[in-house]
């Protein structure tokens, strides 16, 4: 199973569906509050810092600094061929918003290195952004 061929994510869901629609422009987005400017993350309709429902979904630079990372050595789930490495980055321009990519192989890391989102098809066209090493 190639990487197109795995399971596409769902796009339709409320909380989260402004992200897959900026993801499909190659733009990341982050849900905001509008009342107190707090990054929500998971995305959810209202602030669990203030209390507020005005949420918007606020386009951010796809930069990020790596969090932490693990190599997987061993095939778990059909179309992730091992070796391979999930990454979680913590946005740049949305502190405390981390999120996580894949990456093949056992790529050199290091906690605090700077890393960029690259949008890539899932097997419905969906763009997903992968989190790589700034060069």
């Amino acid at each position: 199973m190639s990487y197109a061929e795995r399971p596409p994510p769902v796009t339709t869901d409320y909380d989260t569906a402004g992200f897959w629609a900026a993801a499909s422009e190659k733009k990341l987005a982050v849900r905001t509050c509008s009342d107190c400017g707090q990054s929500l993350h998971m995305p959810k309709a209202y602030c669990h810092s203030c209390g507020g429902w005005e949420t918007e979904w606020k386009v951010v630079p796809p930069t990020a600094t790596l969090y932490t990372w693990t190599t997987t050595e061993r095939e778990l789930r059909a179309g992730f061929k091992p070796p391979y490495t999930i990454v979680c980055v913590e946005v740049d321009e949305a502190p405390g918003v981390r999120m996580v990519g894949y990456l093949p192989g056992r790529p050199h890391l290091k906690v605090g290195m700077a890393m960029h989102a690259r949008f890539e098809p899932t097997a419905d066209g969906t763009l997903l952004p992968q989190w790589y090493p700034t060069p």
